[in-house]
């Protein structure tokens, strides 16, 4: 499902490959080694016959292909490429473009180009192109169109690029070393504008709060950064530290939303693009966008373990933050295990929204939930349904229920935007609190 996890290359030229000149001779056509052959023929009969000029009529025949051979071999190394997406992140059934560059820094024209861009068997057939001679200094430029309904990461290249001389004697091959790296992420399904509750206390209607630990600005001291106003440096703390120090501006509360996705193998029945499992990421994938977007801070974790934004990561702009995570749901795959026990230790502090995504629960599952539940201001969870049988799959959510989990069954077909708001009128009953 999800490709090599290996990082773009920073550009998609190829690298140098001469190659010994002895190589570049196995590349002579059925009609190059004719040609050769007839010469060393000729040659040896008029040195047989004693006729001086089939003599030369063999050395044109023989020097014809190794003179194709060495142009050619001299214009393979002398051939730049270039690759760039458009966009380089898509969604899973969105096509991305790609543009191919080649140029010719040699001094004479190239002969005609065969392209063939390397391409996994997901996001369609290899592209091929035939490009005319170049002229010295010159450049083309080709596209293509690259689309996957399965979400992960694909390398795109190396290219490779076929020379041919114009009689058809001799053909070089050339592989360039980078290649570029698409992603498609997970469909995102755009969620109805209502909220599900979620303040950094388990309160209110989500929306940002801003208060002052003590008077205007927090005591604590940070270090000084380009651009901060000097009025705020802070003395005492300079003269202490040695170097210079201001005063920390008040942070805002923010409200908070954590999406669980549960990765357990067992929870989950089939694959493809339609499948429980890839239905449950798109659907957090979905519900961090939609939250992201109004103003949540948000974060992910999932059965494997993964927190993200993890707690070394420095993003703090909403927009990295989201895009971190959908990279992360890109390649998220299936554990063999992977339960939700490390959830517990990381919705130790309490608070906030909580929306999960999981596979069928099992006993073990439910109480896990059940515990996480009282760590949430509004714990919100949509169970993969229609995979197992209807009364094991009806009890467990009934479990989760009277552990105070608002439960709505997710079945094939059935818009996440319609079970969303759903949610929120339940949330919005009598006697479920604020939201």
């Amino acid at each position: 499902m999800a490709g090599p996890g290996v990082p773009a290359a920073g550009g998609s030229g190829g690298e140098d490959d001469r190659g010994p000149l002895r190589a570049a001779f196995g590349g002579l056509t059925t009609r190059g080694r004719s040609f050769l052959a007839a010469g060393g023929a000729a040659a040896v009969c008029a040195y047989t016959l004693g006729q001086p000029d089939l003599l030369r009529v063999g050395m044109l025949l023989a020097a014809l292909p190794v003179l194709c051979v060495l142009v050619l071999h001299r214009t393979r190394s002398r051939v730049a490429a270039a690759r760039r997406l458009t966009p380089a992140r898509v969604p899973a059934g969105s096509e991305s473009r790609v543009h191919l560059r080649v140029e010719n820094v040699a001094r004479v024209p190239s002969g005609l180009l065969l392209l063939q861009d390397r391409v996994p068997y997901v996001l369609g057939p290899r592209p091929r192109f035939v490009l005319d001679r170049i002229e010295p200094g010159g450049r083309r430029e080709v596209t293509y169109r690259v689309r996957s309904d399965l979400r992960g990461r694909y390398p795109l290249g190396p290219l490779q690029l076929r020379l041919a001389d114009p009689f058809g004697m001799v053909e070089l091959s050339r592989s360039f070393n980078a290649y570029d790296v698409m992603t498609v992420l997970p469909r995102i399904e755009t969620l109805p504008a209502v909220r599900l509750g979620g303040d950094s206390d388990g309160h209110g209607d989500g929306r940002q709060r801003t208060g002052a630990v003590a008077g205007d600005d927090d005591i604590i001291p940070r270090d000084y950064r380009h651009g901060d106003d000097m009025r705020r440096v802070h003395w005492r703390s300079t003269a202490h530290r040695g170097s210079l120090m201001v005063r920390r501006e008040e942070q805002p509360f923010k409200a908070r939303c954590t999406v669980i996705l549960d990765t357990r193998r067992a929870g989950y029945v089939g694959s493809g693009p339609e499948s429980p499992f890839e239905r449950a990421v798109a659907g957090a994938a979905s519900v961090v966008a939609h939250v992201a977007a109004q103003g949540y801070a948000v974060r992910l974790l999932t059965g494997s373990g993964a927190m993200v934004p993890g707690p070394d990561t420095e993003a703090s702009d909403p927009a990295e933050v989201t895009g971190l995570i959908l990279d992360t749901l890109a390649v998220v795959d299936h554990t063999p295990g992977g339960g939700l026990e490390h959830a517990l230790t990381e919705l130790r502090g309490g608070g906030g929204l909580l929306i999960a995504f999981v596979g069928a629960p099992d006993t073990e599952q439910v109480a896990v939930l059940a515990r996480l539940r009282r760590r949430a201001g509004s714990a919100v969870a949509f169970v993969a349904a229609g995979q197992y049988d209807a009364v094991y799959e009806s009890g467990r959510r009934r479990a989760l229920r009277a552990a105070g989990w608002t439960v709505l069954a997710q079945y094939p077909g059935v818009p996440l935007a319609r079970l969303w708001q759903q949610a929120s009128l339940e949330l919005s009953g009598p006697g479920r609190g604020p939201y």
